[in-house]
């Protein structure tokens, strides 16, 4: 520990810390734009400078470390001149449109303008490029109101490991955008979202779909259907004010009902689904393996479409290795033009899905063209949760003084299984339910069915599960030790993307997702998201889980009469069609995918 003043107040800290991160602990706050929690500072805005006795100029409190005897001022007059011409500079280059912003009124510039008490700039000229990037089905880059802050950048390429969002050219005409300032869609942007996340203004946000949904609405004869992610009822209540981690799911349903959707389903029900369908697959898998046969291990979930983009850009002959599942939300797309669509007698063509996720790779996802078991796209809009919580708002409901709505059967019962598919090792904890009881008999032997080793925020995390004494038909499993991964956040998945290439991974099944903490943390999810904030949603889920009657996805009776009515059995002729799917080797520069449709073209010829 180091003892030292700020403002006069005598304080301590551990050494090696921040001023910032100091100041911060003693209720001391630094005016700052480009800091971000549990990175390397970029000390790229210089709005956090403050003196310090002895030296020669200003410091950045965001990476300048406390010292034994050290004096801090950060309200002095010289402090506070710098702070307001820093901040000026950077709004003489800003749109000053905030009325119609998207941001407006919830702009950390905004907000730090009124902190720091700037009313008007002194400084006007010429602008940076106006360029706006609509290239992308996920996200649109608005290069005028950058700040160059660059915490995409470190999101992108540090936390993600992606590394597509760079700073071009420089001086004046520099820029954040793919290298040559190429267009997102033409390079290995997995549409994460997860700088839209930490964007401070309007330069990185969602490619709005509200007015598409809102005119499918107003359309007559179209029968609308929306469904809504696991995550979504753990943060939509944020848009509303309520805290982080509220859960809201009977008003979220009451609230789209009142909007005009004509079904009401859940993501959560064909969460169920995915682990009957994934669970079979991967017992298909070990079979094959023991007995000698070809078999694509470790294998990986497919639930995440940013985590796909990732994989068929970064490792493309390593995609057998994927579940060959579905996401949950496409799954429930097709049985919506299918099986619903039949059991009340509409034509597929006349029906419209919205599916409510925390992703903004969902918009990406609902693109690829065989994802359409109809002869329709599965799904044709995604909304984030912040786009449903604008629609709510504009319906003119009063969201937290609804009373608790119910989804609608059959596509809307779920079991507490699908619920954790919202956190980091909840897929594979609800697969693990199921597979291991359909094995032996016995319910899984973690307390309350929570499997300990994966539950939490780590990068990594991995556990083992000994099988003994299974069911005769599984006899070929006694005495295996199934071992497991969990990662979230790209970067994770790289590393257990190389222990394979190596041949070098111990496991036999992996999970990825492809946003730290999983979908509690998507692109799509109202801002700020931290640990605290990723914490308490968390638990929101845990709790959601815990409270439903029904905990594990073989026990939801209406998958049960699916199966015996329309599917017949886990992947059978129909459950192929309709829930499963392939991928695209794309590689780096997209060059495979070129390739590969130049290759078709020719054969077609």
């Amino acid at each position: 520990m180091v003892t030292f003043t700020i403002n006069n107040k005598t304080i301590q800290a551990e050494d090696g810390v921040s001023i910032m991160d100091a100041a911060r602990d003693h209720n001391i706050i630094i005016p700052n734009l480009c800091y971000l929690e549990g990175v390397n500072k970029p000390e790229a805005c210089r709005i956090c400078l403050v003196e310090v006795e002895g030296a020669r100029t200003l410091v950045p409190s965001c990476i300048t470390k406390v010292r034994d005897g050290m004096k801090v001022m950060t309200n002095s007059e010289r402090a506070k001149k710098a702070r307001r011409i820093v901040y000026e500079l950077l709004l003489s280059d800003h749109p000053k449109n905030c009325l119609s912003c998207e941001r407006n009124q919830n702009c950390e510039f905004q907000k730090l303008g009124a902190m720091i008490q700037i009313e008007e700039t002194r400084f006007e000229g010429e602008k940076s490029k106006p360029e706006i990037d609509f290239s992308s089905p996920s996200i649109v880059r608005d290069a005028s109101k950058c700040l160059l802050c660059r915490r995409c950048v470190i999101v992108c390429n540090e936390i993600q490991g992606v590394g597509v969002l760079n700073i071009q050219n420089r001086g004046f005409d520099a820029v954040v955008a793919p290298a040559a300032e190429l267009p997102l869609n033409s390079v290995n942007c997995t549409n994460c979202g997860q700088c839209t996340l930490v964007c401070p203004v309007d330069a990185l946000k969602e490619k709005d779909a509200t007015q598409t949904v809102w005119n499918a609405l107003f359309e007559q004869g179209k029968r609308v259907v929306v469904q809504t992610a696991p995550a979504v009822r753990a943060a939509i209540g944020e848009c509303f004010g309520q805290e982080p981690g509220t859960c809201v799911t009977g008003k979220m349903a009451s609230a789209l009902r009142e909007i005009g959707f004509d079904d009401i389903f859940d993501t959560n029900f064909t969460a169920d689904l995915t682990i009957i369908e994934e669970g079979h697959e991967f017992l298909g898998r070990v079979a094959n393996a023991l007995n000698g046969k070809e078999a694509a291990l470790p294998m990986i979930t497919s639930c995440s479409p940013g985590w796909i983009k990732f994989i068929e850009h970064e490792y493309p002959d390593q995609l057998a290795n994927l579940s060959t599942c579905k996401s949950p939300h496409m799954m429930l797309g097709a049985l919506a033009k299918t099986f619903y669509a039949e059991k009340i007698g509409i034509d597929p063509k006349d029906m419209y899905v919205v599916s409510v996720m925390p992703c903004t790779a969902k918009k990406f996802e609902i693109t690829r063209p065989e994802m359409n078991a109809s002869g329709y796209p599965d799904v044709d809009a995604v909304l984030t949760t912040r786009e449903l919580g604008k629609m709510i708002k504009d319906a003119g409901v009063d969201f937290m003084n609804l009373s608790d709505g119910k989804f609608d059967e059959p596509l809307g019962y779920s079991t507490g299984a699908a619920d954790i598919f919202g956190v980091t090792g909840g897929v594979m904890e609800a697969a693990l339910r199921t597979v291991y009881e359909v094995v032996t008999g016995r319910e899984l032997p973690f307390k309350n069915l929570h499997v300990t080793p994966i539950v939490g925020l780590e990068k990594i995390k991995e556990a083992e599960l000994k099988i003994e004494n299974p069911k005769p038909e599984f006899k070929f499993l006694d005495g295996v030790v199934v071992k497991v991964a969990v990662t979230s956040g790209l970067a994770g998945a790289r590393y257990l993307m190389e222990q394979i290439r190596d041949g070098k991974s111990p496991y036999h099944f992996i999970e990825v997702m492809g946003c730290p903490g999983g979908c509690i943390s998507g692109g799509g999810q109202p801002r700020p998201v931290n640990n605290d904030v990723r914490t308490k949603r968390m638990n929101a889920i845990y709790t959601e889980d815990e409270g439903k009657e029904l905990r594990k996805s073989h026990e939801n009776p209406f998958i049960v009469k699916l199966y015996d009515d329309y599917l017949k059995k886990p992947l059978g002729e129909k459950s192929h069609h309709l829930l499963h799917t392939h991928y695209t080797k794309r590689g780096k520069y997209n060059q495979l995918m070129d390739q590969e449709q130049g290759h078709d073209k020719k054969h077609k010829h």
